[in-house]
């Protein structure tokens, strides 16, 4: 916590470590910082105070050590050089943060061909799995491991698997352009991982996530390398686990064992039933939660549930609550009655009804306008394009791949179905694979939306992030979509064949639009003179 109030201004002051002047929040340098992070704190053996200690000195004799050692041999000096001078530090030099490592305070290194910057290390040499060779075999089984407990300065670099580890890095950050950055940060995680590494050993999720993040390092690609060694075991709950048992709190045992093996049922499928999409699951367990918990007041199981419990608690929804609700209910105790749990299925002759849709009405121009103004990157106005221009879904955008445009034929496939790209999309399309070149000239995802969190990788960019230029908006991008849909039905006439063909719609929805479409012709006509 800071030792200033908030809206408080920090004024100039020295470093407690250095003792630089600078401006710097806290009691520390950002130098200082990042050097007591990675040294142990003791008695300096040059100016006796108590700070973090490499080789026995703390960071101000250091610096002292090196400014010695570059003003008498008049370059820039080497660790050794700087050690052997330690033991002559008898007054300290004080600077100003951020100047002690001035570019051009000393002469520069030459470098062949003149380049700048520091000389690019030479790529790990050629590794492979170490052999297996003869060793004592554990008497009991693989004990877990506390990688938490170990400090970069003790990480085993000799290791053979992190010889192989380091290769494999190398080949996956020339394949998916990681920058020097994560490359540091990967190598620095399988430093501590692999220390201490043995055949037959496996690395768990369980063990490794915490102490990675602790340290800012990036557990996502250190995992995608211990993957590639294939001593990695992804022992972690899936999130569904810790949703249903959530879910399911409150209710009775008996009606709470017999929700839970459904709900498994649907996620997982059974011998006669395949598995449904997750959100699916979600969608009906939560339906049918509240009655759940009505009943869970009164009885204990599900077969003490009648059919005038269903109708009174029916009676209490309207519209699409009614038909939710009760689709979700008409699953779960069909299910139970095909599973001998109850003698009866109380939701029998309970007509669900037709769901009555509302009738869909066309955007506001000053609605659209606004979703265009938000629209400021070249990512958000392809989106905005492919929702507006062609009807794609979120999911859909996502999905796109670079090999579904095809810019010479002016050819576009969106789920399947080829569209041809009118001016406005190609020339938006154009900008953004300009952009996309430029920002991540390496990448090997295929996809053809991107950021930085999915450059690196390979898989696609999250509805998410592709809907939040228009969220708050009252043109999202579902409701362009389904303005572009209506506007066709507007435009050639509510004709759901036509709909169908240019949108790949089922013969539900097209006849839906259809509908829509013809009721507000006929209003139009009937306002016209």
């Amino acid at each position: 916590m800071s030792r200033y109030p908030k809206g408080y201004c920090k004024p100039t002051d020295s470093c407690d470590g250095c003792l630089a002047w600078g401006d710097f929040s806290g009691r520390l340098c950002p130098a200082c910082y990042m050097f007591g992070r990675s040294h142990a704190t003791a008695v300096c053996v040059g100016c006796r105070r108590t700070q973090p200690l490499k080789w026995g000195y703390c960071r101000l004799c250091w610096c002292q050590a090196r400014l010695h050692a570059k003003t008498t041999v008049g370059r820039p000096p080497v660790e050794a050089d700087v050690r052997d001078r330690l033991n002559a530090v008898r007054h300290h030099q004080l600077f100003f943060m951020g100047l002690h490592y001035r570019r051009g305070s000393a002469p520069a290194v030459a470098r062949r061909g003149g380049g700048r910057g520091a000389v690019r290390k030479p790529p790990p040499a050629p590794a492979w799995r170490p052999n297996a060779d003869w060793r004592q075999l554990p008497l009991f089984g693989q004990v877990p491991r506390d990688y938490g407990r170990l400090a970069p300065a003790d990480a085993d670099l000799a290791n053979p698997w992190l010889a192989w580890a380091k290769y494999l890095v190398h080949q996956l950050a020339e394949a998916r352009g990681w920058g020097r950055g994560i490359r540091f940060a990967v190598n620095r995680g399988l430093a501590l991982v692999l220390t201490g590494y043995v055949e037959d050993d496996v690395i768990r999720h369980t063990e490794l996530f915490a102490p990675l993040r602790a340290l800012d390092l990036r557990f996502g690609h250190v995992v995608t390398v211990l993957e590639e060694m294939g001593i990695f075991e992804d022992d972690s709950e899936p999130s569904f686990e810790g949703w249903l048992a959530e879910r399911l709190e409150g209710l009775a045992p008996g009606i709470r064992s017999e929700a839970e093996r459904w709900t498994r049922v649907l996620h997982d499928g059974g011998p006669r039933s395949l598995p449904r999409r997750e959100g699916t699951v979600w969608l009906y367990l939560n339906r049918v939660r509240p009655a759940l918990l009505e009943w869970s007041n009164r009885y204990d199981h599900l077969r003490e549930v009648t059919r005038d419990d269903v109708l009174t608690y029916v009676k209490t929804l309207h519209g699409h609550q009614r038909h939710d609700q009760l689709v979700a209910l008409r699953s779960l105790f069909i299910w139970a009655k095909r599973n001998g749990l109850i003698f009866r299925n109380p939701t029998s002759r309970i007509k669900v009804g037709q769901y009555e849709y509302a009738l869909l009405q066309p955007l506001v121009p000053a609605q659209v306008d606004r979703s265009v103004a938000a629209a400021t990157t070249p990512a958000t106005r392809l989106i905005l394009a492919l929702a507006a221009v062609h009807a794609a879904r979120v999911a859909q955008i996502g999905m796109l791949i670079l090999d579904d445009v095809d810019l010479g034929n002016r050819r576009l496939t969106i789920a399947g179905r080829v569209r041809p790209l009118d001016d406005l999309t190609l020339k938006l399309l154009l900008d953004w694979l300009e952009h996309r070149r430029s920002r991540w000239p390496n990448t090997a995802n295929l996809h053809l939306l991107i950021n930085n969190q999915t450059a690196t990788k390979t898989n696609r960019a999250s509805n998410h992030w592709i809907s939040s230029s228009m969220r708050g908006q009252d043109a999202t991008l579902e409701r362009l979509r389904v303005d572009r849909q209506l506007e066709e039905a507007l435009t050639h006439g509510p004709d759901p064949l036509h709909l169908a063909e240019v949108f790949g719609l089922d013969e539900k929805t097209a006849m839906r639009y259809a509908d829509s479409a013809r009721a507000l012709l006929e209003q139009a006509a009937e306002r016209a003179p």
